[in-house]
């Protein structure tokens, strides 16, 4: 995906909305800018409301969750983990169980977060490309399976 001409934010979600869940995929940074993966989340045009778990260049939070038109940054990753690889393909898994998100970028876990109203909340799961131009993210080997 990249940010296109208007510099609007973009989406690709799910039809199916999800509860439980463990999303692994593939992502590679091609050029400076944040993207994410919006879980139990709805779209609206340009507008999303739930929970976003942060894909970003190095040293940005990648694998932390963010709440849209909300709380804000919900917990990011401590500082020293291991971080994205620039214009390399990296590995996310995202699991979320009841009100519990875990998150773990090439093999290491990031965040491990406990919060009641994401365990409220239903939604699609959803790729998306920030505002801002020239952003670039591809994506590739995207699974939901159910958690074990």
């Amino acid at each position: 995906c990249e940010s296109g001409p208007d510099k609007g934010y973009g989406y690709l979600a799910t039809d199916k909305h999800y509860k439980d869940f463990v999303l692994t995929l593939e992502f590679l940074q091609e050029s400076d800018g944040n993207s994410g993966v919006f879980i139990r989340s709805t779209v609206d045009g340009t507008k999303v409301s739930g929970w976003q778990v942060e894909v970003a260049p190095p040293g940005h939070d990648t694998g932390g969750v963010y709440e849209s038109y909300g709380r804000g940054w919900l917990i990011k990753p401590e500082a020293g983990k291991p971080d994205v690889k620039m214009g390399e393909w990296n590995t996310m898994r995202v699991r979320v169980v009841g009100p519990r998100v875990t998150t773990w970028i090439n093999g290491t876990e990031m965040i491990d977060l406990t919060d009641d109203k994401i365990g409220e909340a239903t939604g699609h799961i959803a790729l998306q490309i920030h505002d801002g131009g020239g952003i670039k993210v591809k994506w590739r080997n995207i699974v939901v399976t159910e958690p074990q």
